[in-house]
């Protein structure tokens, strides 16, 4: 049995060869995210800084001009960054302060669902400062859309392809993306397909007998 367990570890360490390719998967999949984010801030920019700046029906941020600029430049230059894999440890600073801003500016009042599920563990409750939203009230209109739509539309062509869905726009995404950086932040880039191992490996000491 011993034996047996000895081998599968070995197998799992001996993958370890193409542990790059975590790295790898990060950085791509959250590239096209804060390439859209960006360019969308910069296509419609007078339109989000007057977001960014109401205190009523938006975010009440100050100088909101700079801020949607800072955002924007922050992560369309992030996106190309995490592609390539260059600064990567560096640019996911400014990208996690980002995501951090817009989870409690934009995200926070609505709780922690993306998408509002009346079976999730948060759908209406309250724990210390994080205010869950009662999902009661997206079911009801999404039950009122589905009436809708069934007397009025296709319903069956519709949903053919999933269901209908209320978002809730809360916290869930920007915290998912905020770990995926900090995991980048602390593991950097990866060997192989990233322009900071190719620099590390030419002007930096590396301990050739790392795994």
């Amino acid at each position: 049995m011993i034996r047996l367990l000895d081998k599968l570890q070995d197998t799992l360490d001996a993958l370890r060869a193409i542990d790059f390719l975590g790295p790898l998967a990060l950085r791509l999949y959250l590239a096209p995210v804060f390439w859209v984010a960006g360019t969308n801030k910069l296509a419609n920019f007078e339109d989000t800084a007057t977001w960014f700046g109401n205190p009523d029906r938006g975010l009440g941020l100050p100088m909101p001009e700079l801020m949607v600029g800072l955002a924007a430049g922050t992560e369309v230059i992030g996106a190309i960054l995490l592609v390539i894999g260059f600064a990567v440890r560096w640019i996911s600073l400014p990208l996690m302060v980002t995501m951090l801003v817009a989870a409690v500016t934009a995200h926070w009042e609505n709780g922690w669902q993306a998408v509002a599920d009346n079976s999730s563990a948060f759908a209406s409750e309250r724990l210390g400062i994080f205010r869950f939203e009662d999902a009661g009230g997206a079911t009801e209109r999404l039950n009122s859309a589905r009436e809708i739509i069934e007397d009025f539309g296709n319903y069956d062509w519709l949903t053919s392809e999933g269901e209908f869905v209320i978002a809730n726009n809360g916290m869930e995404w920007a915290a998912t993306y905020f770990v995926m950086l900090l995991v980048l932040f602390f593991i950097g880039a990866g060997k192989y397909a990233s322009i900071d191992y190719w620099i590390a490996r030419r002007f930096r000491r590396i301990d050739r007998r790392a795994p």
